[in-house]
Parts: structure tokens; C-alpha cells; sequence
């Protein structure tokens, strides 16, 4: 598991705390990506053997930050934990179980497709991640109904054979646009969403919204092929997705 952190002080003891007490974790990589308050104290207080902390020398954004952890990773099943409250690590398990019975290589955690609870927020914000899902399908020719959870749970070696590129936010249409390329079979289960008030700290914003768009169209096979690249694969996951 994968757990970036941007000064989260106020949430990450707790995040952890819930991330310990599932049955499904055999490693916890937290990524400090720069933080200037108590959050790497907070996580090095922290007493459980799983848990590694790795610091970022300056704020870099999230992708930077999920690059590095996953390149560290060395369980077989990958997860992405934000540091905030918003996702219940209680729900790893219906994450696990297409990946437990080989229908999938990644899943996906969906705040829409979905009964469990989930928290009423603000309205455009909803109509922003269904839009950019939407273009993402358009795309990608999957039929995702949120594209933009956080809760994206890979087999080890899918997500490192992929070559990621993006910073920030970005991370989120990138790596499903290389998913749909790489032919890996995805998943969607619904899980519930806790989703905080930018008064608690949340840092997505319209800037983010549009950079998404942004890649949308940049890791698309579409614009691979007018722009003469390959298909975005470094050689193993090519091997891996052919099979021997």
C-alpha cells in the first residue's frame, strides 16, 4: 500500500491506525511529499513493522509522490491510501477480491457505482469527476462510472511495468489511460466515500480539473499515434500483457 502524504497532521495517525488494523496489509509505504508541519513526526511515532517511511526533499505533487513509493513496493497487490479520511481502509478486502480470483488486474474503487455510505458534498465538484470520467471513457473505450478515485488497487507487477509521467493530479487519467493500452483487465466495486470540505483540507481544485483533461487527451492511444510515439509500454509490460 501506498500512502502519500501533504501535510495531513490532522488525519494521517488515524489513516494509519485504520490501515494497521486490516488483516489484508503486509506493507505500508508512506510518501511525505514535503510536508512543513508534524506529519513525518506523526508517522515516525508510529510503531508496526509494516510501515516505511520515505520523505521527499520538497513538495512535488501526488504522482511524484505514488512513483516513488510504488517503485519501493514489494507486495503483490498495490493499493493507493490517501493520508486524508475520505476512504475506509475497512474496504480493502472487496478491493481484493477480483484480483483474489484472477478476473482482474487492477480494480477500481467507485464512489458512484455503489449503496454504501457516502457523504453529500458539493454538486459541481460531482458534475467535474463525472465529466472527466466520461472524456476518459471516450478515450480510453472503457465504461468506468469514476475515473478519479483514489482508490485504485493494482497487481504489483502491472503498475511497475508502467511508466508514469505526471506530478499531480494527473496520476489519476494517466495511469488509466496506460491500463486500457497495456489491455489489463479492470474492475470497478463500490466502496463508500467520506469526502472532506476544502475548510478540511481538501487540495483538488479546477486547475487539477483541467490538467486532467490535459492528459486525458495526451496518454490517449489517439494522440500516440498522431505524435508518432509507441504505445506509451516500456518493454516489459509489453512481454507481460503478450505472456511468453
Amino acid at each position: 500500500m501506498i500512502v502519500p502524504c501533504y501535510n495531513e497532521q490532522a488525519t494521517v495517525r488515524e489513516v494509519l491506525t485504520r490501515v494497521f488494523a486490516s488483516e489484508f496489509v503486509a506493507e505500508v509505504i508512506v510518501v511525505d511529499d514535503g510536508s512543513t508541519d508534524s506529519t513525518v513526526e506523526i508517522v515516525r511515532s508510529l510503531d508496526d513493522p509494516r510501515l516505511k517511511l520515505l520523505e521527499q526533499p520538497r513538495n512535488s505533487g501526488k504522482g511524484a509522490a505514488l512513483r516513488r513509493g510504488f517503485a519501493e513496493a514489494t507486495a503483490e497487490y498495490v493499493v493507493v491510501q490517501d493520508a486524508d479520511l475520505e476512504y475506509d481502509p475497512g474496504e480493502y478486502g472487496h478491493l481484493l477480491q477480483p484480483l483474489l480470483s484472477d478476473d482482474a488486474d487492477v480494480v477500481f474503487g467507485s464512489r458512484f457505482l455503489t449503496d454504501r455510505p457516502r457523504r453529500v458534498l458539493y454538486f459541481w465538484h460531482s458534475v467535474g469527476n463525472k465529466l472527466l470520467t466520461l472524456a476518459s471513457n471516450v478515450f480510453t473505450n472503457l465504461n468506468l462510472t469514476d475515473m478519479e478515485t483514489c482508490y485504485k488497487m493494482f497487481r504489483r507487477s502491472v503498475i511497475q511495468a508502467i511508466e508514469l509521467r505526471e506530478d499531480r493530479f494527473g496520476f489519476e487519467p494517466e495511469v488509466t489511460a496506460k491500463i486500457a493500452r497495456g489491455n489489463w483487465r479492470v474492475y470497478e466495486v463500490g466502496i463508500s466515500y467520506h469526502g472532506r470540505t476544502y475548510a478540511d483540507g481538501k487540495k483538488i481544485g479546477w486547475k487539477d480539473a483541467i490538467q486532467a483533461a490535459r492528459c486525458i487527451v495526451r496518454y490517449s492511444s489517439l494522440w500516440s499515434r498522431r505524435a508518432g510515439e509507441r504505445d506509451g509500454l516500456p518493454p516489459l509490460a509489453r512481454r507481460w500483457r503478450q505472456g511468453p
